[in-house]
């Protein structure tokens, strides 16, 4: 097996995955996964830049993750940067100090790279499975973009479309600088239109109905199968493979977007980072299961990070 690291840095959160891997087998052995909101796409969709303290956050974050890479001793070191990066006028800035503190450049990789990555941490560890049909339908909601990704043992097609929880959240739930508490129903009529509009677009080049298991991904789905199960804590292991149902996920969308930043932040599996994005995000789940015709979605943990762990591992094993 080869120990790899492996960094993906969204538009709302970076985490970080040092495993050892063997590609051939599909096998991943997590030796430490762990993610910071650092909130890097703060203002993107306004302004087109990454905001300094945005920087900051990031850079501290990676400050942290090299100490642990060093100490885990990985081979082969892969930083993916994804949607608000990918939007920025000062780009390079982010470049240079990813570069400076990991010694890595990040690749600020496309939509189409993106969902392919995200379809391959999802679905490698699935194979052979009976009880879930194919083809998969993997959407990885993120903070900037949602990737929508179609494929059997390998991507048919796929899609990245500009409907993160964070992007959502700022561009419909934001007056006057605050995000509204809870939104308005105009607010979240809107948002609803721009996400359906959103789901138009994905649906030009990739089959979204032709999907038999629709496989959620990232924070935002992943919270709501935490709420769905009621649980006292954030529990990686009784999310992992959990299923939601579409009427589980539309309860639980329609009470986010009614309740208070205090009724969410008081919810036990909630992280703090995601109290003001999670009623955009539990809303682009719902729109996408309503879409499609999913009665439910199964919840991966495994998703872009795993994605780019087993691509770091490939390349290092060819190296060799």
């Amino acid at each position: 097996m080869t120990r790899v690291a492996a960094v993906d840095c969204g538009t709302n959160s970076i985490r970080l995955l040092v495993a050892d891997v063997d590609p051939a087998t599909g096998q991943l052995v997590d030796l430490d996964r762990r993610m910071t909101i650092v909130r890097l796409g703060q203002g993107v969709d306004k302004t087109g830049r990454l905001a300094p303290e945005a920087l900051e956050r990031t850079f501290a974050a990676c400050r942290d993750y090299a100490a642990i890479i060093k100490e885990l001793g990985a081979e082969r070191l892969r930083f993916v940067a994804t949607s608000a990066s990918r939007d920025a006028s000062n780009r390079d800035d982010f470049v240079r100090g990813v570069l400076d503190i990991l010694g890595v450049e990040p690749e600020v990789v496309t939509g189409d790279e993106e969902a392919e990555l995200s379809f391959t941490g999802a679905t490698r560890e699935l194979t052979g499975r009976d009880d879930l049909a194919r083809p998969y339908l993997v959407v990885d909601i993120g903070g900037g973009s949602t990737e929508f990704v179609v494929g059997d043992d390998a991507v048919r097609a796929g899609r990245s479309v500009n409907i993160g929880c964070v992007r959502m959240t700022e561009r419909h739930l934001v007056r006057d600088g605050k995000v509204t508490d809870p939104p308005t129903p105009d607010q979240i009529t809107a948002m609803r239109a721009d996400i359906e509009a959103a789901l138009d677009l994905a649906e030009e080049t990739v089959p979204l109905r032709e999907a038999r298991t629709l496989v959620g991904l990232a924070g935002s789905v992943t919270t709501v199968s935490a709420i769905a199960q009621d649980l006292p804590a954030y529990d990686t292991e009784a999310i992992h493979h959990s299923r939601v149902s579409y009427d589980r996920v539309r309860e639980i969308t329609e009470s986010l977007l009614r309740s208070t930043h205090a009724e969410r932040a008081a919810i036990p599996s909630m992280h703090p980072g995601r109290v003001d994005v999670i009623g955009a995000g539990a809303l682009v789940l719902l729109s996408i299961m309503e879409r499609v015709g999913a009665s439910e979605v199964v919840v991966s943990e495994h998703d872009i990070l795993d994605g780019i762990a087993f691509k770091a591992a490939e390349e290092a094993e060819a190296g060799k």
